[in-house]
Formats: structure tokens, C-alpha cells, sequence
């Protein structure tokens, strides 16, 4: 790789300023905010699944912030409507006509906390938005701000008042991300250290819109070669042959994973994707769009890793 010019320098420095700040939030969880920060970087949505505390909420609020982004925030209940979500047409007497009062999907950053507490009706809402960019209400369609995230936080399908989000909203999201509980040092620092909240008031942001903008047109540039691309499409055709899962990968799942690869590769200073690479952004990219075998004793992201050793690397 050649050394890298002034403009490419002070990008890097950029991201790993970034990524240090995030890291002073969420303390101890280093691998997961990487994820998410590639998440961002390849331009995909980000559902956050684990237990209540572990900083799901906080997270989404400080890649927000430290991006620069418009933000966003609803928390999902049962009795949360499609409309509470995309806004609605209001009769306005002075006028005499219906004005349009946008809900807070109209956001770059739109955080769905606890998303699987909201109806099904209300999940799918959000499928157009996720997909297309776009809302369509009372049969107009709605450009929403670029860029738009989603950040969606999950609790476990066993708890009460879940409704487990469905397959065409799974492959909507394109990284699938657990905390976990913190190691005895990390929480030690939480316990002692300054309250999460306030610390998040005082975040700046280390890139705007446009230099995001920028930083996701870097990452799309970065090579993919031939050997690494067959790598991928034997692992795509290993979720078919029906020894691991019920169904296969799709082909946007397959997409969704270059992109990933990417953005791994770009965060670690390199132009080109490695076979590590799609080997480090798998279990998350994939193992939410994935059922495994009724016999095969493993949840998908295990049964992931169990694929990739069973594959042989270029």
C-alpha cells in the first residue's frame, strides 16, 4: 500500500479521533463501536440487541452526535401508530388547508429505541423509509434528509411486550450489533467516572455531513479483488447448500456485506479488501438475516463462525 497523501493523512486522523472519542463513552467495547462507525461508513441502518443498561441508548446518541447528524429519537410502545412516526396533514383554519407536520422519521438520524416493543404495523412504517429514502403519507411520497440513518435498539425476543421484527425488516438493517454485559474494569471506570448523560451533552462533532459524505465515497473506493470476491460468493453459497441454514443469503445481503468489508478495510488504512475483512464482518452482517438448522445446536452468529471455518480462505 502506498504511504498515505496529506488529505488521505488527516481523513484517518479524522476516524480515529472519532472512533477515541466514542471509545471514552462506551468504555471497554472497542470491537462493537468499530462496527458501528463501519456501519455508518458503508451507509447502512444499525439494530442494537441486548438487555436494558448495557448502553445501547447511549450509543446511538453519541455516534449521532459525534457525526454531526440531526437527531431523532422515539421510543417504541405498543400503542405507537405509523403516523406518530412519518407525521400528518393537519386542517390549519387560517389557511384553510391540511398542512403537512412531519413526524421525526424526518431526521439523518432516526433512533427507534426498542424498536420489537412497537405493533408490527408500526415496525413496517419504517421498511419504505429504511429502504428508499422516502416516506410516502396520504398518497404524497417525501424525500427524507440525507443522509438517513436508522439506529435501532432491541431487546431480547424472550422479554415481555416483544414482538419479534420480521425477516423483510431484518434485512433492512445491515449490521446487527451486541454489547454485552462490561468486564470488571470497564465497569469499574463506569462506576467511578462521570455520568453517561452528561457526558454526552458535552460531545462535539468530529465530522460534519459533507465530510461524512466524503469518508462514505472513500470507503466505496476502496478495491475489492477478484480472489476476495469468489471468497465471498463461497460463503454466500454455503448459506444455500442447505448444511447450515433454512434459507440462504440474498444477493443485497451479499452487497450488504461488501459494503461492510469495505468500510473494515478503510478503518484499518488500507485500499483494498482482504479475505480478514469479510471474515470480521460476517457473524454481524449476516447472522440476523439467517435461521439456522433445527439440529444444528447453535444460535446464527455461532453457526456463522462454524461456516467460516469450514471454508477455505483464498
Amino acid at each position: 500500500m502506498q504511504a498515505p497523501t496529506a488529505p488521505q493523512a488527516s481523513t484517518h486522523a479524522a476516524v480515529q479521533q472519532l472512533l477515541n472519542q466514542l471509545n471514552t463513552v462506551l468504555v471497554g467495547k472497542q470491537a462493537q463501536v468499530h462496527d458501528a462507525v463501519a456501519c455508518l461508513l458503508a451507509g447502512g441502518h444499525l439494530l442494537i440487541e441486548d438487555v436494558p443498561g448495557v448502553g445501547k441508548t447511549t450509543l446511538a446518541h453519541a455516534l449521532a452526535r459525534s457525526f454531526g447528524l440531526q437527531f431523532s429519537r422515539v421510543q417504541f410502545t405498543a400503542d405507537l401508530m405509523p403516523s406518530d412516526l412519518s407525521g400528518i396533514s393537519v386542517y390549519e383554519r387560517g389557511s384553510e388547508s391540511f398542512v403537512f407536520h412531519p413526524g421525526p422519521v424526518f431526521a439523518q438520524v432516526l433512533l427507534a429505541d426498542e424498536i420489537n416493543r412497537a405493533s408490527p404495523r408500526t415496525q413496517s412504517a419504517l421498511l419504505e423509509a429504511m429502504e428508499e429514502r422516502q416516506v410516502t403519507v396520504e398518497g404524497e411520497t417525501r424525500p427524507l434528509p440525507q443522509p438517513f440513518f436508522v439506529i435501532a435498539t432491541q431487546n431480547p425476543q424472550d422479554q415481555l411486550g416483544t414482538y419479534a421484527l420480521p425477516e423483510s425488516q431484518l434485512d433492512r438493517f445491515h449490521m446487527r450489533l451486541s454489547l454485552g454485559y462490561p468486564d470488571r474494569s470497564a465497569e469499574r471506570a463506569l462506576l467511578h467516572g462521570q455520568d453517561r448523560r452528561q457526558l454526552l451533552d458535552t460531545l462535539p462533532a468530529v465530522v460534519n455531513p459533507g465530510q461524512l459524505a466524503d469518508l462514505q465515497a472513500l470507503v466505496q473506493a476502496v478495491h475489492l479483488a477478484e480472489p476476495v470476491l469468489d471468497y465471498l460468493q463461497d460463503l454466500v453459497a454455503a448459506t444455500r447448500d442447505g448444511r447450515w441454514f433454512v434459507q440462504g443469503l440474498s444477493p443485497r445481503a451479499a452487497i450488504a456485506v461488501v459494503r461492510a468489508a469495505k468500510a473494515q478495510a478503510f478503518l484499518a488504512g488500507r485500499n483494498y479488501v482482504a479475505p480478514d475483512d469479510v471474515a470480521d464482518v460476517l457473524p454481524q452482517t449476516v447472522a440476523h438475516r439467517l435461521s439456522p438448522l433445527h439440529n444444528a445446536g447453535r444460535g446464527a452468529v455461532e453457526q456463522v463462525r462454524a461456516m467460516l471455518a469450514a471454508t477455505p480462505l483464498p
